[in-house]
């Protein structure tokens, strides 16, 4: 066989300035690959990190403390958590942090897909490489069209604006803008070309298996309102991997200040992907509970009661009623990006809601909370309707998905319906009386549910424009 070697950059630091190309990033070193085992080890990326810093505060789970608001100058926090769509966003977003380092990832996919057949090795080991980074090029184009356009509606995905596919390894691309509809058939077809070649059980947690895998399936399916096809993958993925971590047996033990529960031991967990990186559990007071959502949980719950801090007096304000996740990453590794299980059976029980068996939906939704509740009432009668098993599905998936992206996805898929979609409101601020309390609204179909592409990266790929109405500023 020909010999070929490559060089291939590591995408592990992002250009955050104005400045930024379409898909820049700063290379901080290169090694040389030239088998197909050195292309399936570029697979396995640790301390991958999504950020949220541009829609974090447009959900009703999150709280921003008051002191960060009151006689600030206007933030993109503080346009987000007031819902204020009076001025244009792109004078605030000349780059993005979250959409360069996940075009950064998908880069690193092209190359193994572009690059590993030319590479000396066996061919079940190109095929296997090719199929997980085909997998993560799928999640990640996924997370990209939920963030910069609508949520998928089929009567409207085929005209929407969507984002800009990137299917070769290429820094210089200026690829157009794709539809909704032509991203989401570009998920599914990566998808399906992998599944054939993944594997169960992966050699460490950062290679992607075949639970994931189908649980992203499931995840499309599901956003695509295809709900029997969703049903069908939820149940395959749960076929390979359907343990639940038992946070009541967990809480008997003594929890997290007896028992550190470490990264790769709790194997409810898919896959590791984070909003800042693997420490971020040790600020997770940037990301504040709302007081809503802090009254969901309720005064039994393990996942509030193990975890969550209320009484801070440096890092929240004082009887604002919110929270924060105190535990150090090091007692319990809490993913916030990535899958579990537990967001399979969720989405199992939502399919099975949608057509109408409610007591198997509930029968899910009780196996969940028998391994969350602490005491009262564990089990949840049937009820009589489709919407209120799935308004019982919804708040589980809010307590059990915390941080992250997952709530934000979930108010813009399921506010294309009427019976689930919500208007959110912010009552700020709580404790500080020197300044108007005013209720801020956040309608089902506000334009700030679609963030603005940077706008260093739309100077730089004029095929690239906003999904909003606003205004460039250049």
């Amino acid at each position: 066989m020909k010999k070929y070697s490559y060089i291939v950059t590591i995408l592990l630091a992002v250009l955050v300035s104005g400045c930024e190309k379409y898909t820049d990033v700063v290379p901080t070193g290169s090694i040389v690959v030239e088998t197909a085992e050195d292309y399936y080890k570029l697979v396995s990326l640790p301390n991958r990190a999504y950020p949220i810093n541009n829609f974090q505060y447009l959900v009703d789970d999150q709280w921003i403390r008051e002191s960060y608001v009151i006689g600030q100058r206007k933030s993109i926090d503080i346009i987000n958590f007031t819902f204020d769509d009076s001025d244009a966003r792109t004078n605030l977003l000349s780059g993005s942090s979250f959409y360069n380092q996940t075009y950064s990832y998908i880069n690193r996919w092209n190359t193994v897909i572009s690059l590993v057949d030319g590479s000396k090795g066996e061919d079940n080991i190109k095929q296997l490489a090719k199929a997980e980074a085909k997998i993560y090029r799928a999640f990640d184009h996924f997370m990209l069209v939920n963030v910069y356009a609508k949520a998928y509606d089929p009567a409207t995905a085929a005209t929407d604006g969507g984002i800009c596919i990137m299917d070769k390894y290429d820094l210089e691309a200026k690829p157009i803008k794709s539809t909704v509809a032509q991203v989401y058939d570009f998920i599914q077809k990566d998808i399906e070309d992998a599944l054939p070649y993944l594997q169960k059980v992966t050699v460490d947690p950062y290679h992607p298996s075949l639970a994931f895998a189908y649980g992203l399936k499931a995840k499309i399916h599901l956003f695509k309102h295809e709900f029997s096809l969703a049903k069908e993958a939820a149940q395959k993925s749960l076929s390979y991997n359907n343990t639940i971590y038992d946070l009541v047996a967990y809480s008997k033990l003594g929890g997290p200040s007896t028992l550190p529960v470490l990264a790769g031991e709790n194997q409810e967990v898919l896959s590791f992907m984070y909003m800042t990186g693997y420490t971020e559990m040790s600020f997770a007071y940037t990301c504040i509970l709302s007081p809503e959502l802090v009254k969901l949980f309720g005064a039994n719950d393990a996942r509030f009661n193990l975890f969550m801090n209320t009484t801070s007096t440096s890092l929240l304000d004082p009887g604002a009623g919110t929270a924060y996740f105190s535990v150090n990453y090091t007692k319990f590794f809490y993913p916030t990006v990535g899958m579990k299980t537990t967001e399979v059976y969720l989405m199992l029980a939502e399919c099975y809601a949608r057509e109408g068996s409610l007591s198997e939906a509930m029968g899910i939704i009780n196996q969940l909370r028998a391994k969350r509740i602490l005491s009262g009432i564990t089990t949840l009668p049937v009820p009589g309707t489709i919407k209120g098993t799935m308004n019982i599905i919804i708040e589980e998936r809010r307590k059990e998905l915390l941080l992250g992206f997952h709530r934000f996805f979930d108010l813009k898929r399921l506010n294309n319906e009427p019976d689930y979609a919500k208007t959110v409101t912010h009552t700020f601020p709580i404790v500080n009386k020197t300044v108007p309390q005013v209720t801020y609204s956040l309608s089902p179909n506000s334009r700030l549910y679609i963030i603005p592409f940077p706008s260093g990266a739309m100077k730089l790929n004029p095929n690239l424009r906003l999904n909003t109405n606003e205004t460039l500023p250049f």
